[in-house]
């Protein structure tokens, strides 16, 4: 970054504006991102905003729990059995009976108290399947659960999609976790961990080279950041984006563009797709918004992103 003396050199002869957009260019740049990540723990990605992982590998049938510890570190918390669907693969549609691959959070957590179902045991927490990549690929259905086994009554030895464990196990995670704080991962096998910092150095550079050409109106590279595949979350293609995107930068406004809770993680049973989500506080002229923004992104030989969908 630059010498202080740089600094206030540059504010004193053209004032704040033009420090912010070359602070905003240092953000976009490879130099700032290797050095930040340099004591991060990456055993799942970058991720600021969660405390807990749940990990199921559909092939050994377990859910494994890993927490935040002291150091910031995931480590290695509780092992469950777990039955998944009675299909192998990735769930596409509605009673398949297959347990989708991707990435989840929880979004309730239901019990007794709320009516549960005694087959689905004490407890339960219904995940947000489906999630935006499960949408651009035309996946459906819903009620994706980890859930307990039933009380008082046998059952199968797989779901219909769900992923279930014994009722001590359930009792035991709901201690263990903050829902709000609590991503669930899902493969057909073994999870990918330790996630190369270069990756993640190159995609944090982009995501802030993205954020300059949006900041400072640079349609055209802005427009570069977006795959020809691209489809927005309520079905906006590339072409009907583009226009729309075009038409708003013309208005050349003022914009503060902030990004906090960033999370990055590989996406399962992929070689080059990342989800990416963050807070975002917008705010230009004409529109404020402040919320949780979702991107799901590949990555090419060049260490390039190219936004697939965006929520």
């Amino acid at each position: 970054l630059f010498a202080s003396s740089d600094i206030l050199t540059n504010y004193r002869i053209n004032g704040i504006a033009q420090i912010e957009q070359q602070m905003d260019q240092e953000l976009a740049k490879k130099e700032y991102w290797e050095k930040f990540l340099e004591n991060k723990d990456t055993k799942f990605g970058y991720i600021e905003s969660y405390s807990n992982i749940l990990v199921c590998d559909k092939s050994k049938s377990t859910l494994h729990l890993y927490s935040l510890d002291q150091n910031r570190t995931f480590s290695f918390k509780k092992a469950y059995g777990a039955l998944t669907g009675k299909l192998k693969g990735d769930k596409i549609k509605e009673g398949d009976l297959k347990t989708p691959i991707g990435i989840y959070t929880i979004t309730k957590k239901l019990s007794k108290e709320t009516n549960l179902d005694p087959f689905y045991g004490p407890l339960a927490f219904v995940t947000s399947y489906p999630n935006i990549y499960d949408s651009y690929r035309g996946k459906n259905g819903s009620g994706i659960w980890i859930h307990g086994l039933p009380i008082d009554e046998s059952r199968d030895d797989f779901t219909r999609g769900c992923i279930a464990i014994d009722n001590s196990n359930i009792e035991c995670l709901n201690r263990n976790i903050d829902i709000d704080k609590t991503l669930l991962i899902i493969d057909k096998s073994k999870v990918r961990q330790n996630i190369p910092k270069n990756i993640l150095t190159s995609i944090l550079s982009e995501l802030y080279a993205w954020r300059y050409a949006w900041k400072y109106d640079d349609i055209k590279s802005y427009l570069n950041f977006y795959s020809s595949e691209f489809l927005r979350n309520d079905g906006m293609n590339i072409a009907e984006f583009t226009k729309y995107k075009t038409r708003v930068f013309k208005k050349i406004e003022k914009k503060t563009i902030i990004f906090n809770d960033l999370n990055i993680l590989p996406y399962p049973n992929t070689q080059n797709i990342y989800q990416i989500n963050f807070n975002e506080f917008y705010q230009s002229d004409t529109f404020k918004f402040t919320g949780i923004k979702t991107l799901i992104v590949e990555l090419d030989e060049n260490q390039k992103i190219h936004i697939l969908t965006e929520k």
